[in-house]
C-alpha cells in the first residue's frame, strides 16, 4: 500500500522567518487522516531565514531527529550541549524526562531541514543530544542507517533513539534503483531532492510516501535523488 502526500497538499505555515510544511497534523494544522504513521508523529519540512530561529522551549518523551538539507542549524540545550549541524548531517535529541533547547540559523543563507518526531517507546529515560556527520558518498546506492533504536550491533554507527524505528538516508543516480527490506513494517519516504518511482507511483521532491504491507521496498530514481526514509512499527 502506498499513499502519496503531494507537497502542495501538506499543511502550511508562513511566519515570515519560518516557512513550514507539515506532513502530519501539527500546531494549527489539523487533519484527522494525517495524525501519525506508526510511531512517526511529525515530519516538518522547514525553511528558516538567516539569523533567526526557535528560542528556548521544552520537550519530553519524544525522539526528535533533524536532517539538514541546506545550510546549518545551531543547537543549545539545558544539558549544556552545543553544536552546529551542516547539510547532509543529522542531530538527534531524546527528550526523555524533559529538556529545553533552542535551534537557530546563525548563517547568512536559508536553512532547509526535515525535522522528525518519533514517539518514544519508554518513559523515564534521561534526556540526551548528539550529532554525527554522514557523508553522502557513504549512502550512494544504498540506504544507510542514520538513527536507530534497533539492534546496536546491526546498526553500529547510527545515532541512538529510544524507539523501535530507524531513520535512513540514500542517494541514487538517475536510472538506478535502491532497495530496503521493510518486512511488512510501516515506512515513510520523502525525496529531499529528485524524482523517484515506487510501485508505479511517481514521488516528487518533498512529496511524502506512506508505505505499508511491503516486504521489499524498491525505489527507482527518475532523476538524481536524495532520499530520507523512516522504518517504524
Amino acid at each position: 500500500m502506498i499513499d502519496i502526500r503531494r507537497f502542495d497538499t501538506l499543511g502550511k505555515a508562513d511566519h515570515g522567518w519560518l516557512k513550514a510544511n507539515f506532513h502530519f497534523s501539527f500546531a494549527d494544522y489539523f487533519d484527522q487522516r494525517r495524525m501519525h504513521w506508526g510511531a512517526l508523529r511529525v515530519w516538518n519540512d522547514d525553511i528558516i531565514a538567516p539569523r533567526t530561529g526557535f528560542p528556548p522551549h521544552p520537550h519530553a518523551d519524544m525522539e526528535i531527529i533533524t536532517y539538514v538539507r541546506k545550510g546549518a542549524i545551531s543547537h543549545r540545550d539545558s544539558l549544556g550541549n552545543q553544536g552546529r549541524t551542516v547539510a547532509g548531517d543529522v542531530q538527534v535529541m531524546s527528550a526523555g524526562t524533559g529538556i529545553t533547547h533552542a535551534e537557530y540559523n546563525l548563517e547568512e543563507e536559508e536553512l532547509h531541514s526535515f525535522q522528525l518526531w518519533i514517539l518514544a517507546d519508554r518513559k523515564g529515560i534521561p534526556p540526551r543530544w548528539g550529532e554525527k556527520q554522514f557523508p553522502r558518498e557513504a549512502r550512494d546506492g544504498r540506504f544507510a542507517v542514520l538513527a536507530s533504536g534497533r539492534d546496536e550491533v546491526e546498526d553500529e554507527g547510527a545515532l541512538r533513539i529510544n524507539a523501535d524505528a530507524r531513520v535512513l538516508g540514500a542517494t541514487v543516480k538517475a536510472g538506478e534503483q535502491v532497495t530496503y527490506d521493510l518486512g511488512g513494517r510501516k515506512g515513510y519516504l520523502v525525496p529531499a531532492t529528485g524524482k523517484v518511482e515506487i510501485e508505479g507511483e511517481i514521488v516528487n521532491a518533498r512529496d511524502g510516501a506512506a508505505l505499508a504491507d511491503i516486504a521489499t521496498l524498491t525505489v527507482k530514481a527518475l532523476e538524481d535523488a536524495e532520499l530520507v526514509l523512516v522504518d517504524t512499527k
